[in-house]
């Protein structure tokens, strides 16, 4: 049996600038048993929570300032 985490099992994910527009389920997760891809705004306060799943997403750095 693995023990290897996917990201669609984390509750808390750190995302980079990279990321953005960050929307939820992201790329690098499984997605058979994902919900719809919903856009979370993160810039201004950089955090954000997912109505869907309850992962919250931290941006690393920070809030993006001029947002």
């Amino acid at each position: 049996m693995s023990t290897t985490l996917h990201e669609n099992t984390k509750r808390d994910i750190d995302v980079t600038a990279d990321d953005l527009p960050l929307h939820c389920p992201m790329p690098s997760m499984l997605l058979w048993n994902a919900h719809p891809r919903v856009f979370l705004p993160i810039e201004a306060t950089g955090s954000a929570l997912c109505p869907y799943c309850g992962t919250r997403y931290t941006l690393k750095g920070g809030p993006v300032s001029g947002h």
